[in-house]
């Protein structure tokens, strides 16, 4: 928060929220519906984390990862896991999800006792950080902006 204090004149808060050991890409909003759409799980907003991991992720666990499987009696699956880059580093995972689970990424590898030792969301519905550095922030394009209000105009399921 301290980090966009002066940029606005409105009250802006988080959408969802990263745990303190994760970087990446946070949205602030003072819409209270875009929070909502961006948050629930049900609208299905896609998440991608670069995750890098303490061990070399074997593809056992990679395809039960993409399978699902329970995890704490809910039952928890990827949209898609891949090795980052030409998969030779095994310790880097990209990971998609729609899931807004508190502390999904690490409690899934956790699950199969590996350890994250980076955590970086890199998208969110619709948003990239590309040519954006750590520590600094932009105001949405219009384009941008009119995305999310599709998203957030979506029916109540």
């Amino acid at each position: 928060m301290s980090l966009i204090e002066n940029a606005c004149k409105e009250r802006v808060y988080p959408v969802g929220r990263l745990d303190r050991n994760t970087t990446g890409l946070l949205l602030f909003t003072n819409d209270g519906t875009v929070t909502k759409k961006l948050t629930h799980p049900r609208y299905g907003v896609k998440k991608i984390y670069h995750v890098i991991l303490d061990k070399q992720l074997n593809k056992k666990d990679l395809q039960n990862i993409l399978n699902g499987f329970r995890l704490e009696n809910e039952f928890v699956r990827a949209d898609s896991l891949e090795y980052v880059g030409d998969g030779k580093d095994r310790k880097q995972i990209g990971i998609t999800l729609h899931s807004g689970q508190n502390r999904i990424v690490r409690r899934i590898f956790e699950h199969f006792d590996y350890k994250v030792v980076k955590l970086d969301r890199v998208y969110y519905a619709g948003l990239t950080k590309k040519n954006l550095p750590r520590g600094h922030w932009r105001f949405l394009e219009e384009n941008e902006i009119n995305s999310l209000k599709m998203i957030s105009s979506a029916p109540d399921v």
